[in-house]
């Protein structure tokens, strides 16, 4: 039921779209386990607007900047592309990370990835030896490489497919997000 309640609510934020103001009203609001129920969250992360919206169930709670591989916003198509990948996805593990503070990783390849993978090779897009990759997940900013907060806020592409956030705003986000947390990633 929970799945069919997403989607439809998805297809309704794409054909009204945000109330912008309301937005940027959710940058500041602090989230915790106090204030929102963990089993009721699940994230949408639009490419285009370098943006992570937290939902539970259909309110909008907390909006956080994000930024991605590279500048061209197209899917995934291999590995090494530093593209990052659309679709539906899951948390599939978490753990503290020491180059990026918190890591989430995401169930990618799943099923759709893969079909969408062998659909390129088979149209010839791709080799045939090319490789889908993996290792995609949700993280703060590298530090120990001089990649800062601000790299975000200035909307600076620098991960191999990933989804970076602020140190302050990962962390905030890991307490909250359970594995088997869905997330949705679009342009």
């Amino acid at each position: 039921m929970r799945c069919y309640s997403l989607i439809l609510f998805l297809l309704l934020v794409s054909v009204t779209g945000l109330n912008a103001g309301r937005v940027e009203d959710l940058y500041n609001v602090k989230v915790t386990r106090d204030n929102i129920d963990p089993d009721k969250v699940f994230l949408l992360i639009d490419k285009s607007d370098y943006r992570l919206y937290l939902y539970e169930d259909v309110t909008l709670r907390k909006v956080y900047k994000v930024v991605f591989g590279n500048r061209d916003q197209s899917d995934k198509q291999l590995e090494g592309d530093r593209r990052t990948p659309e679709g539906t996805f899951h948390i599939q593990s978490k753990r503290f990370d020491k180059s990026w503070s918190r890591f989430m990783l995401l169930d990618y390849p799943n099923e759709t990835s893969w079909t969408k993978f062998h659909q390129l090779q088979s149209e010839g897009i791709l080799p045939s030896n090319a490789t889908i990759g993996g290792g995609i997940g949700i993280h703060g900013v590298e530090y120990e490489s001089g990649i800062r907060d601000n790299y975000v806020e200035s909307r600076i592409n620098w991960t191999l497919g990933c989804i970076s956030m602020k140190t302050m705003d990962v962390a905030e986000l890991y307490e909250i997000i359970k594995v088997g947390t869905p997330v949705v990633i679009r342009r």
